[in-house]
């Protein structure tokens, strides 16, 4: 399904999901850099792992720059927050939805590949028996045949998808398909430390 259309169909589920804010941590390797659209255009490319708020529904377009050996090369992918996570009253940015961009996602779109990734809370009925590294999200693979949301659905509860493709948007900064209208966002800054 095109970028937008799950999200909005969760909305028109009802309940708790409506004009709700999820924080959510876009993480990247070391180095990368991250820019959010903003009103209309990209904010300047923040070398941290941004802590933002997101609403359900929309889609929100990222800038993701200094790839490595890839000089001068971007990618743009989209974030789509589809649910949400319910943590204990005060505490929702202690527990972000973690939206990993890996170094081998950005090789594969800088070479014009098409990578979705969906992000779930795991089911503890299903969950996988790996030992959890600190700040590593595990994943798997979903096979050519296999819908990566259905896949996701099997095995637990889907938040957010992520879509990372090699489009090259340096001619339609502005343009609201490029943007998707630039839906809010709340800027935090970085996620608290741990101490």
């Amino acid at each position: 399904m095109p970028p937008g259309a799950i999200g909005s169909q969760r909305l028109l589920r009802g309940g708790p999901l409506s004009c709700h804010i999820q924080p959510t941590e876009i993480r990247v390797p070391a180095g990368v850099q991250v820019g959010m659209a903003i009103d209309g255009h990209f904010t300047t490319p923040e070398p941290d792992n941004p802590l933002v708020g997101l609403m359900v529904g929309p889609v929100y377009r990222l800038r993701v720059s200094n790839l490595f050996d890839r000089p001068g090369e971007e990618v743009y992918p989209t974030v789509e927050i589809i649910d949400r996570l319910y943590p204990p009253p005060g505490a929702a940015i202690d527990f972000p939805v973690p939206v990993d961009i890996t170094a081998e996602d950005l090789e594969l779109a800088a070479r014009g590949m098409y990578v979705t990734r969906v992000i779930y809370v795991e089911d503890p009925s299903q969950a996988l028996p790996v030992t959890e590294v600190d700040g590593k999200t595990t994943w798997y693979e979903a096979r050519d045949d296999e819908d990566p949301l259905e896949v996701a659905d099997l095995a637990g509860r889907p938040i957010a998808i992520l879509r990372i493709g090699g489009r090259d948007l340096s001619q339609a900064v502005g343009q609201s398909f490029t943007t998707y209208g630039c839906p809010p966002v709340v800027e935090y800054g970085r996620k608290p430390s741990a101490e």
